[in-house]
């Protein structure tokens, strides 16, 4: 029986220019008019519209544009009767489901059981207690729960687009950015414009889902602290997700905060010092003495006294430090390590990566910090040890044999699920002084790090890579073709 291709077996012979427009003759071939809507049809599209809105489900649209039609699934969400505008949030990335009401998580890699969640659905959250943070292995086997990789160039590209949607608000120099997700604003100057800040904060979060179907919430504070406070504590759980705070709000709003890692700056390991001074709230917190706080944890201690009383001096736009303190690189390994071969192949790509960084701001460092985190099958703990050297560097084995050395004599041969490696006390490389005899070749060394850097930086950081990241142990291959550490 004769099973011909058509048209298709003939293509592969035609010069690139004629396939593509056959493709193009092929498309307005299939073009349509546009369809006429009369009356009646019109009222019934409005009617099954304005009810699936009532009731928060979706529908499937036929969409008409140019000749063809395409079809899109999602939550009708705005209509303009007037301008004849229809706004409907396209659940095409969500599988069909509503994020606010499934089981979904999204994880650094699904084809690795340590994976961090770096996101949870708050259903998810409520009845199976996984957050962000937990792990991949703890997530639960039930066929209700979804599990997908990040998009994290879609997320960049969204994050950046909705900083600057903060200029229509305020002028760029009153807008910080925290982190990718989070942003302060400061609304002073334009106060005149609204009649109070809360209408600001809903013009905000109205724009955010008209423009990009996602919803937000927002901290009002007398301050950066006291907005941020607001946010974490309690904008989250309000109805709108709006909430504002002032300096007289702490006693009652903050105080009570328990456990005291709750509140902002405080992490787990200060919270574990403050319980044993007796200290389980925020409110114990600011009646304690400052002077025995600073005489324990010295700056520190000054800095989480006076957050518990709400006081924050820093300012949107003013300078945090002037020039880089320290370069490091904090990385949480994907599955247990137990073998000092590969513990170390890690902590070798870690410093080749904190090498690089401190060449490319033209620095050199003269304390050298390692940290290891032991898993928690071990009960956790660890330890960080730093070394300050007689000459400063930015060459990456200098920085690794204080490492290893740093880690010889500190490890206690337990299972290794995090590693970090820091250069700080910070200099210009251009101020090093050569020695007249350099037996070691420490110039020679410091020049073909700056080699490997441009190669790296011309054809990709896989391009050239020490032999360790092939190994069983190395990460750098797998992390190269990663965006922020997670797949793009």
């Amino acid at each position: 029986m004769l099973r011909d291709r058509g048209t298709i077996k003939w293509t592969a012979m035609m010069l690139p220019e004629h396939v593509a427009r056959l493709k193009h003759d092929l498309a307005e071939a299939k073009k349509i008019d546009k369809p006429i809507i009369d009356e009646q049809q019109a009222e019934e599209f409005e009617a099954t519209i304005a009810y699936a809105m009532s009731i928060n489900k979706p529908l499937i649209f036929s969409i008409y544009e140019s000749g063809v039609v395409n079809q899109l699934k999602g939550f009708s969400q705005y209509i303009n009767y007037e301008k004849k505008i229809l706004h409907i949030k396209d659940m095409s990335d969500m599988m069909g489901l509503d994020p606010l009401e499934c089981y979904w998580a999204v994880v650094g890699n699904t084809e690795r059981q340590g994976s961090v969640v770096l996101a949870a659905s708050p259903k998810l959250k409520q009845d199976f207690k996984i957050k962000t943070g937990s792990r991949l292995f703890e997530i639960p086997d039930d066929p209700r729960i979804h599990i997908v990789n990040p998009k994290m160039d879609t997320f960049i590209n969204v994050s950046t687009k909705i900083t600057q949607l903060f200029y229509r608000y305020v002028p760029e120099c009153d807008v910080h950015t925290y982190s990718i997700d989070e942003s302060f604003l400061k609304v002073d100057g334009v106060m005149r414009m609204w009649d109070s800040v809360e209408e600001i904060a809903e013009h905000i979060q109205d724009a955010i889902m008209r423009k990009f179907d996602l919803s937000c919430t927002i901290g009002i504070g007398d301050n950066m602290l006291i907005s941020k406070l607001a946010l974490d504590l309690e904008s989250k759980k309000a109805p709108n997700g709006i909430v504002r705070w002032r300096y007289e709000d702490i006693p009652e709003r903050l105080w009570p905060v328990r456990p005291i890692s709750k509140m902002w700056g405080i992490g787990r390991r200060m919270e574990q010092n403050l319980n044993r001074m007796g200290i389980f709230t925020v409110g114990a917190l600011a009646k304690y003495s400052l002077e025995t706080l600073e005489k324990k944890f010295g700056v520190m201690g000054n800095q989480i006294f006076h957050h518990a009383w709400g006081i924050d001096l820093s300012e949107i736009g003013a300078p945090v430090l002037q020039g880089q303190v320290s370069f490091g690189k904090s990385q949480i390994l994907l599955r247990d390590y137990t073998t000092k071969e590969e513990i170390k192949a890690v902590i070798l790509e870690i410093c080749e990566e904190v090498a690089k960084r401190t060449r490319d701001h033209n620095k050199v460092g003269r304390t050298i910090s390692l940290g290891i985190g032991y898993s928690k099958e071990e009960y956790g703990g660890g330890f960080h040890r730093s070394k300050t050297v007689e000459n400063p560097t930015n060459i990456t084995m200098d920085i690794y044999n204080t490492c290893i050395d740093l880690f010889n004599t500190f490890y206690q041969h337990k299972t290794v699920r995090s590693v970090s490696v820091t250069l700080s006390k910070i200099e210009e490389d251009s101020n090093q002084q050569l020695t007249l005899f350099d037996e070691s070749g420490l110039e020679k060394k410091r020049q073909l790090g700056y080699v490997m850097d441009g190669i790296g930086n011309e054809y990709g950081s896989k391009s050239l890579l020490r032999a360790v990241s092939y190994t069983k142990g190395g990460t750098a291959l797998y992390r190269a073709g990663l965006t922020g550490g997670h797949k793009s």
